[in-house]
């Protein structure tokens, strides 16, 4: 099966963030892209709402909270660009479609952060996780749609960087092959 609804534009997301949970702690950086060619690609890096982070989730991004202090572009703009980003992916009659791997995380994030600062979300009120579709399509248990299993048959990549644009890239050349394989 490959993506043929024409008012569908699926769209890749991935998020770096501070800790587990919006509000209490912050969005740090978002990266997207459309899964089909030729592809378009969107990336920022937020100023932190709060000096909230984890041990655990500062591994993991690697990002400068200080330099992101400086540096980091406000939640509002930071949401704006993405709106219009996303506006130019989805012409009249189309409809951006949410995707990721694990995407209840990122989807928290990015919801919350669409509806708390320019009001609206406009992927609208769902998203699509790879994750669960890949255990729809290939008829695995949960415990077996983590990326180390997955990626040994569907992609050269043993892990994600934990950069969200190269992620969202990785996961939508992933959500590709899923899509075509299975």
């Amino acid at each position: 099966m490959v993506v043929s609804d024409p008012s569908e534009v699926y769209i890749c997301v991935d998020v770096e963030t501070s800790g587990l949970i919006p509000v209490d702690y912050s969005l740090l950086s978002i990266g997207a892209c459309t899964i089909i060619e030729p592809r378009s690609t969107f990336y920022i890096e937020l100023k932190p709402i709060n000096e909230n982070s984890t041990a655990e989730a500062a591994n993991v991004h690697k990002l400068s909270f200080e330099r992101l202090m400086h540096t980091g572009v406000s939640p509002v703009t930071a949401m704006q660009n993405f709106a219009g980003w996303l506006e130019q992916q989805t012409p009249p009659g189309k409809h951006a479609i949410f995707v990721a791997f694990n995407a209840p995380f990122d989807w928290m994030f990015v919801n919350y952060y669409f509806i708390h600062y320019i009001g609206h979300n406009p992927f609208g009120h769902a998203a699509l996780d790879i994750k669960a579709y890949y255990m729809g399509r290939a008829g695995v248990s949960w415990s077996q749609t983590s990326w180390r299993f997955i990626s040994p048959n569907l992609t050269e990549k043993e892990s994600l960087t934990h950069h969200a644009l190269q992620d969202a890239i990785d996961q939508a050349d992933l959500f590709l092959k899923i899509l075509k394989e299975t």
